[in-house]
């Protein structure tokens, strides 16, 4: 797969450039924090509940009420990031993220905690990651120069990825070690970590104001519709993990199939963003691709494979490798959707084009788990994960025919 990823010029010179900005290394500060953060509660909560009710149904029910406040938000809250100060809007939902992680940690430490109220904070957990993500997204591109964009990205998957492997590993042995409540105790502490950090961020242009209106939310959803492969990626990606996101199951397998308890179960969860980060390395080496739109077909094909075959194995070595293999792909899958997206987008429309693509990774997540789950429950984890692999071979191939655009993108290929 590496051997189709086409390299820019002067990769070395463009990554000690990029590095010179401060903002940008505040932001990836606040990004690793999050990062950590996020992969932790995902990893808990799954752990958690399945303590709680030994049920595959309720494994996918947590992408169901996750997924409800994004679809209602997304698309607003990229609005909100086009008109409002986006650095405040992030601490803001942080806030509310942190008192969420605040009172999992006292109710579950007091075994106050129940499945309802469980539910209820993963909801205001996704509420207020559905009203962050547009403004986030759209402040990257602000906090460096156009030309350094690129190795930007290749820079803070990287970073982003280191923090995804260290969230479900902290979670994994906190729990064997001190329990549920640790591991929302550390997340309270990763939070804090982003808002101090964030604070600092003063992006290198003037943020576009505009208006929270329907008539705004149509312009961003129009400009992603007119423009192939921009929609072409945003769809391959969210069908891609839907039908082959095997990470919902994973306490099933941790428990059940190959019996690995908590701390396998915490390997397992980092497995994918070992695998992005160990790509995200090379890409970093290498340089940015010149040719994302086949790179990303390649990537997806990759995930695919590497799906059916963590859906058959049996034994850990070979289900954790197959895990990092398929986390390899989904990078080169990110970094290419990214540099396709918010370089064929302008500034005053990023926050708007952002939550359009945010909506698409909420339902490709989130949906996912909803349909491992209920799937897994009806049938077998094991029939879940590789039928879903199966599935994403397939639009795989619809999107390779229909998508001609997508196949044949190139950088500078669609000015804005």
């Amino acid at each position: 797969m590496t051997g189709e990823i086409e390299s820019g010029p002067n990769p070395a010179h463009e990554t000690l450039a990029v590095l010179r900005e401060p903002n940008f290394l505040l932001y990836l500060a606040s990004r690793f924090f999050t990062g950590a953060a996020l992969t932790l509660m995902r990893a808990t909560i799954a752990w958690h509940i399945f303590d709680l009710t030994r049920s595959a149904f309720h494994l996918g029910l947590i992408g169901l009420v996750q997924f409800i406040p994004t679809l209602l938000l997304s698309l607003p809250a990229g609005a909100v990031a086009d008109t409002y100060e986006r650095r405040t809007i992030i601490m803001s939902t942080q806030s509310v993220a942190l008192l969420a992680a605040a009172a999992l940690y006292l109710t579950t430490r007091n075994q106050l905690i129940s499945l309802p109220l469980l539910y209820g904070l993963i909801v205001a957990t996704a509420i207020a990651s559905s009203l962050e993500g547009p403004s986030r997204a759209a402040v990257l591109p602000t906090v460096v120069p156009r030309a350094l964009f690129p190795s930007a990205v290749a820079i803070h998957s990287t970073v982003q990825n280191l923090a995804w492997i260290i969230g479900p590993v902290l979670m994994g042995f906190a729990i064997a070690e001190f329990g549920i409540a640790s591991a929302y105790l550390i997340r309270m502490g990763l939070i804090f970590g982003s808002i101090v950090t964030f604070a600092f961020i003063r992006p290198r242009r003037s943020e576009i104001r505009g208006e929270v209106s329907w008539r705004a939310i149509r312009e961003g959803v129009a400009f992603v519709r007119r423009r192939q492969p921009i929609v072409g990626a945003m769809a391959l990606d969210m069908f891609a993990v839907i039908f082959a996101g095997a990470t919902a199951l994973l306490p099933i397998y941790a428990n059940e199939i190959l019996h690995v308890g908590p701390r396998g179960y915490g390997l397992l969860s980092s497995a994918l963003e070992i695998g992005s980060l160990s790509m995200a390395l090379v890409l970093l080496a290498r340089g940015p691709t010149t040719r994302p739109g086949r790179s990303l077909l390649i990537a997806v094909a990759v995930f695919g494979v590497a799906t059916i075959v963590f859906g058959l194995s049996r034994w850990f070595p070979l289900s954790f490798a197959a895990f990092v293999i398929a986390g390899m792909a989904d990078q080169v899958s990110v970094v290419c959707r990214q540099m396709i997206i918010q370089l064929s987008t302008p500034d005053e429309l990023r926050g708007r084009v952002s939550s359009v693509n945010l909506l698409f990774i909420g339902a490709s997540n989130q949906l996912g788990a909803v349909e491992s789950g209920f799937v897994a429950a009806l049938t077998s984890a094991t029939f879940a994960v590789v039928g879903g692999g199966v599935l994403c071979l397939g639009v795989l191939a619809v999107v390779a025919l229909k998508m001609p655009e997508l196949r044949t993108y190139r950088l500078g290929g669609d000015p804005t």
